[in-house]
């Protein structure tokens, strides 16, 4: 059950593939709203964000947009005492923004994504 994920050499392959598809690629920004698409009921048409490093604000309009943002970590107090404490597999910067962004918006969330299931026994 413990297998090893090493991404290291798929990380920049997909960054090559996006470099090359891009006209111009945003780096550390948090986007924070999204913004409906006033021609159209019910869709998204842009997002909001700030750069994590210099501050700056960004407005970007979209045609399509996928959320891929993270679910939520250390909701929960962890079973694990003493050294495992504290310790996870799972993102501890995974703030639940995956939910709240459609959320507020206005999306039905209906079928949450559950992607780890850890198998426990003793």
């Amino acid at each position: 059950w413990q297998i090893m994920i090493h991404g290291e050499s798929f990380k920049p392959i997909v960054a090559e593939a996006a470099r090359k598809s891009a006209d111009k690629i945003y780096n550390r920004i948090m986007v924070t709203h999204l913004l409906m698409d006033e021609s159209k009921e019910n869709r998204v048409g842009g997002a909001v964000g700030f750069n994590c490093r210099t501050g700056a604000y960004h407005v970007f309009r979209a045609k399509a947009v996928i959320v891929t943002a993270g679910g939520a970590s250390h909701i929960f107090k962890p079973r694990s005492v003493g050294e495992g404490m504290g310790r996870t597999w799972y993102a501890p910067w995974s703030s639940g923004s995956a939910y709240a962004l459609p959320i507020a918006v206005g999306a039905k969330m209906t079928q949450m994504e559950n992607r780890i299931v850890l198998t426990r026994f003793k």
